[in-house]
């Protein structure tokens, strides 16, 4: 079914409720009984909005999720809820108080800034995703602020609003797009937009974006949610930031934010008795010399955003690892030595190393020798292939 219009009469929301937490296992039973009473079609587009709620819930949360509708794009491609909502409140801080939403998908973001008590145009070209975007808005009680529009990004005046924000899709045919002149619309066309706004946009992009890539007078923020990097967004206007501040590295839940302040590389420098793994938003950002400061470290390698310090500084922009062992690489003596301290749990993690911490867990602990946990690291230490063993600082 590729119309929502079914879902949301009375039978079809009635049908929504009863089969919300239906498990997939038992969807072909529950379906035979349903088209008893329903038409096979709306039993199957209920039982498929279904599954696409589920899957929302690590995104929106299960509230939200449970009264939106979705399409499979629009739960994969949608922003998830916290950093929306960090976005939203971060226009706000702006002066921002209407938003121009551009390929708005299933309309998260539009979501966000309407609570934020932003108003919005939210506009998409695909007519089920724009479906998706009004009915959204109207189960969330938000459809006095978000006005959803179907119709080409491209031939949308933007020019009644005081803020654009552009989510250009960043999947093709063959799955992710890396060029972000293939995005569609492309990045030139989104940052041309941007340029429009009278106070203030943001353009979403892949968090691999080059550095180079970034127009000159915009500002990059990388975004991780839980440890995990999320997206990088292009601020303008008033939101850009200038010289070195214009980049910075945003950590949720807090949110917290490192912003450069163009240091040099950090020293080089042998391990000491810590090891800080900075936040993956912080090495994208390129601000470990940021954390190195912070902790009074260096690098173990020119070329590794690993961090050694001598000693324990708490920080939200990196994980602490007390260390215990540096050895060279060699199999036979990590797994002689897991087995000598009664392992039980490895954790593997590289950086700067060729081998696959799956296969090196099965070489060198094939089965638990006891209840200690140890974490390896798989690196180079001023050049040389090296093992650093310890345990999270808790």
């Amino acid at each position: 079914m590729n119309d929502l219009a079914p879902l949301l009469t009375s039978e079809g929301r009635a049908l929504l409720d009863e089969v919300r937490d239906t498990d997939p296992a038992h969807e072909l039973a529950v379906a035979t009984r349903l088209r008893r009473e329903h038409p096979a079609a709306l039993v199957s587009a209920a039982l498929g909005q279904a599954r696409l709620r589920q899957r929302a819930v690590a995104k929106f949360g299960a509230q939200d999720a449970r009264r939106m509708f979705f399409t499979p794009n629009g739960v994969e491609q949608s922003t998830r809820a916290s950093v929306a909502a960090y976005r939203a409140a971060r226009f706000r801080e702006l002066g921002v108080t209407s938003v121009a939403d551009l390929c708005c998908g299933i309309g998260g973001d539009a979501i966000a800034l309407a609570r934020a008590g932003v108003r919005v145009l939210a506009v998409d070209r695909d007519p089920l995703t724009a479906a998706a975007a009004r009915a959204n808005a109207e189960a969330l009680g938000l459809a006095d602020l978000i006005e959803v529009r179907e119709a080409d990004v491209t031939e949308v005046d933007t020019a009644g609003y005081d803020a654009v924000f552009v989510d250009p899709a960043r999947r093709g045919g063959r799955g992710r797009v890396f060029d972000p002149e293939a995005y569609s619309p492309p990045l030139s066309w989104a940052v041309g937009a941007a340029r429009t706004a009278s106070r203030a946009a943001a353009l979403k992009v892949a968090p691999g974006i080059p550095h180079e890539a970034v127009p000159g007078d915009a500002g990059a923020e990388w975004i991780s949610d839980g440890g995990d990097v999320k997206e990088a967004v292009l601020w303008f206007g008033a939101g850009a930031g200038t010289g070195s501040a214009a980049v910075r590295a945003t950590l949720l839940p807090g949110p917290r934010t490192l912003v450069s302040r163009g240091l040099p590389d950090p020293a080089v420098r042998p391990p000491g008795r810590y090891l800080y793994e900075p936040d993956g938003a912080v090495i994208r950002a390129h601000l470990v010399a940021e954390v190195a400061e912070r902790l009074d470290g260096g690098l173990i390698d020119a070329t590794i955003a690993y961090v050694t310090a001598d000693e324990h500084r708490p920080t939200p922009y990196a994980t602490a690892y007390e260390l215990t062992d540096r050895l060279p690489f060699n199999v036979k003596k990590l797994k002689a030595l897991l087995r000598e301290r009664g392992v039980g749990t490895l954790t593997v993690k590289k950086r700067g190393s060729a081998v696959e911490p799956e296969e090196l867990r099965r070489k060198v602990l094939p089965k638990p020798h006891g209840s200690e946990s140890v974490t390896v690291f798989l690196t180079r230490v001023a050049g040389a292939p090296t093992m650093l063993l310890g345990h999270p600082v808790r």
